[in-house]
């Protein structure tokens, strides 16, 4: 059965539970994204006198779903520009499946309108399909490469469905993703040129670029310049590589002026550590330590190719680190008692929240076997510093392991619907987490969670 071992329980002392805002970010930014997208069918509507027969239906559906399509691809490139405001207040996980809902609607608006305009058209003009087809696409302004983009957009959004994703690596799907940049400046000519809503509207056509300039400005700010500005400034280096547990190693860094970062307990970075085999890709790490003006911590699980050549890292290897990213920090605590938990590796990040969240905190950190219990002497400290319950469950030597249920969660934490619960692990416990909390009376709102899963 599941050994438990408990640390002292007494409520902490000597810490202040300050009751913090709940930011109006993501609600003024889905009404932002929706206001736009109410302008967009505005611009539609207002060039539009009459839809005559199938022929004009068919069109007239043609252009608001190359309207919303365009539009579309702007916000997603929006989404993932990692703009601080954004991603700090909604969360890099929630700004990822937004992203991933709006990738799937805009590749769906996107094969409508394609559709919708040759049927549209080939009414009209009394031709079949194909021909009307190749008509568009060889003597239409800029459709041929309009025409590659869409390519790119579909191709991208097969290898963006689960399936594929399984069977390739974080770095390839990535890379792979960059198309889409390329592919929205390939699509973006002919909707200028062809756009009926556009063509002789100079206000439309401004409107159009102030977008997706602004949109690319931000992308190029965020993505590019901001990182290589850090890196020159910042320094990061490793300075050691300690084993914390089997396949776990805690990869230590020195640098300068790190305080600049302003990264909070519960963020992360995206690590490029310029060694062989690992400059060409930055992968995502939580800090496992507060950070330091001159130092920083992530503690890493081998759990690819990347991750396990972690182990390997010289002392003196230069690193680059962009951020730091996400939202599931202190910020978004809503009530004066706290639960962390965690599994796997997924302690990281709330080693970090365990020694700096005020009040009542107690911490549930489950493994496999005891010596999977990555950062347990630390964890122990912190515990006995500030006078916080913590429970070690392990699965083995019994051999048994118990799902994470209501009741279980309920004998450890008896007042478990009056905290709020910050969970990182494995996906399989955070979804079987989740749905015991909410059994137990966790409101949802109070379930905080982030996942770097592609």
């Amino acid at each position: 059965m599941t050994t438990t071992f408990t640390s002292t329980t007494c409520a902490s002392r000597g810490m202040r539970h300050r009751q913090p805002r709940r930011s109006i970010v993501p609600f003024l930014a889905q009404l932002l994204i929706w206001t736009g997208a109410a302008g967009v069918l505005a611009l539609w509507w207002s060039d539009t006198t009459s839809v005559i027969g199938p022929a004009g239906w068919l069109t007239g559906a043609g252009r608001i779903t190359g309207l919303l399509a365009g539009y579309a691809c702007a916000v997603l490139l929006a989404l993932m520009a990692r703009i601080p405001l954004l991603d700090h207040s909604v969360g890099t996980d929630r700004l990822a499946r937004w992203h991933a809902l709006g990738g799937r609607c805009t590749i769906s608006l996107a094969l409508a309108h394609t559709l919708l305009i040759i049927w549209g058209y080939s009414l009209t003009s009394h031709t079949n399909v194909v021909s009307q087809t190749s008509t568009l696409v060889l003597h239409y302004p800029d459709l041929l490469k309009g025409t590659a983009g869409f390519v790119l957009f579909l191709a991208t959004g097969i290898l963006s469905a689960r399936a594929a994703r399984r069977k390739m690596s974080y770095e390839m799907w990535h890379y792979l993703h960059f198309a889409t940049y390329l592919a929205v400046f390939l699509t973006f000519g002919h909707q200028l040129s062809n756009g009926a809503d556009f063509v002789g509207n100079r206000l439309a056509q401004v409107a159009w670029y102030t977008l997706f300039l602004g949109v690319a400005a931000m992308v190029a700010w965020y993505r590019f310049a901001v990182p290589l500005r850090r890196g020159l400034r910042h320094r990061l280096r490793v300075t050691a590589v300690h084993p914390e547990a089997p396949g776990v190693v805690s990869v230590h860094l020195s640098g300068d002026h790190l305080d600049e970062l302003g990264a909070e307990p519960g963020q992360f970075l995206r690590w490029r550590f310029l060694a062989r085999g690992l400059w060409w890709t930055a992968n995502p790490y939580s800090l496992s330590a507060p950070a330091h003006p001159g130092r920083l911590r992530i503690t890493v699980k081998a759990a690819g190719g990347h991750s396990t050549a972690l182990a390997r890292l010289a002392p003196g290897t230069r690193v680059w680190a962009e951020g730091p990213y996400g939202g599931f920090t202190a910020h978004r605590r809503t009530a004066p008692k706290v639960l962390l938990l965690g599994g796997g590796v997924g302690i990281t990040p709330l080693r970090t929240l365990f020694e700096t969240l005020p009040g009542q905190v107690t911490l549930i950190y489950r493994a496999r076997r005891p010596e999977d219990l990555a950062l347990r002497g630390e964890i122990d400290a912190i515990a006995a510093h500030r006078r916080a319950a913590v429970h070690y469950v392990v699965d083995e030597p019994a051999g048994y392991s118990p799902p994470l249920t209501a009741s279980g969660l309920s004998n450890l934490v008896p007042d478990l619907a009056a905290h709020d619960v910050y969970l990182c692990g494995p996906p399989g416990m955070t979804e079987a987490a989740i749905r015991a909390l909410r059994e137990a009376g966790v409101p949802g709102r109070r379930i905080h969670h982030e996942s770097f899963a592609f």
